[in-house]
């Protein structure tokens, strides 16, 4: 599900999937403080959430990592290859960085820490639902580091073409989580010019989306 959401004068449709009981209430306690979120779905584990993305179609889909029959990434990489996956956010502590980076890598659009304030929380499903993405320079630069800054073995170019200045500055927007419209405000261009640049910046990285396009940037050193 690569397509952009359209959420405009509609309802954001979220389903939770945490193994922890208590997480899920604060998530939805927090979310239902927001007048155009609703969550629509609950699930306690990788089973039950593939099962509930076919009955629900979620609009953004919140995964909790480590969990019991099915975990998170096994949920991704399932929905996935049945091309049923949702806008997803991985919901991760401190010290999961490998797994989050392999959650990217299976499909995700980013991440939140479970600890997540209230703005954060909303800001992110507004954004993944629009077709943005979650990965953050500063978090992303800890987790490469963490990782000795290994490979990230996406399915991509290994010697990509060189970006252009302004490919490489809408790349840097990208990377700071601004979407096409914020874009082209900021550059003072037409949204279309930004999805067009957008359009270039994935063919030379060789990767199908704006997630994998900025990992793979900061792999390169491209940004």
């Amino acid at each position: 599900m690569e397509t952009p959401v359209p959420v405009e004068n509609r309802t954001i449709r979220v389903m939770l999937v945490d193994d922890q009981t208590l997480v899920r209430q604060g998530v939805r306690s927090l979310l239902g403080l927001a007048d155009d979120i609703e969550v629509v779905a609950e699930a306690a584990d990788g089973v039950e959430a593939v099962a509930m993305v076919a009955e629900c179609a979620p609009d953004v889909m919140l995964l909790d990592i480590r969990m019991p029959q099915k975990n998170g990434l096994e949920v991704l990489k399932e929905l996935n290859e049945t091309g049923n996956l949702p806008p997803t956010i991985i919901l991760t502590t401190f010290d999961e960085d490998d797994l989050v980076l392999d959650g990217i890598r299976t499909g995700a659009r980013g991440y939140l820490l479970k600890d997540v304030s209230l703005e954060e929380l909303v800001g992110a499903v507004r954004c993944v639902a629009e077709g943005q993405t979650m990965v953050k320079p500063a978090v992303t630069e800890r987790l490469l580091a963490g990782l000795g800054k290994s490979r990230l073995d996406f399915s991509s170019l290994d010697r990509p073409d060189p970006l252009t200045e302004r490919e490489t500055e809408i790349l840097r927007l990208m990377a700071g989580g601004y979407s096409n419209k914020e874009i082209a405000n900021a550059l003072n261009v037409a949204e279309g010019t930004v999805k067009n640049h957008v359009s270039s910046i994935l063919s030379k990285l060789g990767v199908r989306d704006r997630t994998r396009a900025v990992l793979k940037a900061f792999e390169l050193g491209a940004i």
